[in-house]
């Protein structure tokens, strides 16, 4: 179940991707918008751990276990994200370049 989850991530940020450079194909570096959003996914796990910390103190273990539970979510897909290989953008017209979507 988890594999089918890293595909069906992987699928959407390539899709994502892929609509990003279609619409800016000039003016973008996808590698700094993969790079952005690793920092913001890393800022909201690390504020979901703190939260988690803050509901376990005030004794509420339920709340505490949802904080945690969606900052493990997140770490997971900070490891999918940062694991998508996305291409070049002076490579994009090449065969190549195709070759590289379909592996990732």
């Amino acid at each position: 179940m988890t594999q089918l989850h890293d595909l069906r991530l992987r699928l959407l940020v390539q899709q994502e991707s892929e609509r990003i450079a279609d619409s800016q194909p000039t003016d973008l570096d996808l590698s700094v918008v993969q790079a952005r959003s690793l920092c913001w996914l890393a800022l909201m796990a690390d504020a979901h751990e703190d939260q988690a910390s803050d509901a376990e103190r005030r004794g509420d273990v339920e709340q505490a276990m949802g904080w945690f539970a969606d900052a493990m979510r997140l770490r997971d897909v900070i490891q999918v994200v940062s694991s998508i290989e996305i291409p070049l953008p002076a490579c994009r017209g090449s065969g190549e370049a195709e070759d590289d979507w379909a592996a990732a």
